[in-house]
């Protein structure tokens, strides 16, 4: 599915709808270049699934910011950072993987960690403003 984004509230009103479709135990792979609005898109969805606004500062430093939500814990992990994939291990990833909804903002430093089975957004900037993809969200 695809959503065309003009506006930062828009990116709101998007992870507002796609919140309740996430379960424990799916794993969100975050696509997109640096500023694309990965992080916005994480932080609306936080504010969502807590019924409440909380600081969400994006994880670039300390790699992972974990979230109680009322359902699960929720993993929100920036690995721009990461210089191997075994470095994912030492922040608990599997354990992440296993027990609540895990967002990781780029994925692809993870290699072969990150699971075939998982969901992907991709959010690229066009004329029109951000356009998202979504595949694999049941």
């Amino acid at each position: 599915m695809d959503f065309v984004i003009p506006t930062e509230d828009d990116m709101m009103t998007i992870a507002q709808k796609l919140a309740p479709l996430f379960q424990q135990g799916d794993i969100v792979a975050l696509y997109g270049t640096l500023g694309v609005g990965k992080t916005t898109f994480v932080r609306a969805l936080v504010h969502t699934l807590l019924g409440k606004k909380v600081e969400v500062p994006s994880p670039t430093f300390t790699l992972l910011q974990t979230y109680d939500t009322p359902a699960y814990p929720l993993y929100h992990f920036d690995f721009y950072r990461l210089k191997s994939p075994e470095e994912a291990y030492e922040i608990g990833i599997e354990d992440a993987f296993g027990s609540g909804l895990s967002l990781i903002e780029w994925p692809d430093k993870l290699g072969s960690i990150l699971p075939k089975k998982h969901i992907s957004i991709t959010i690229e900037i066009t004329p029109q403003g951000r356009l998202m993809h979504v595949e694999g969200l049941k």
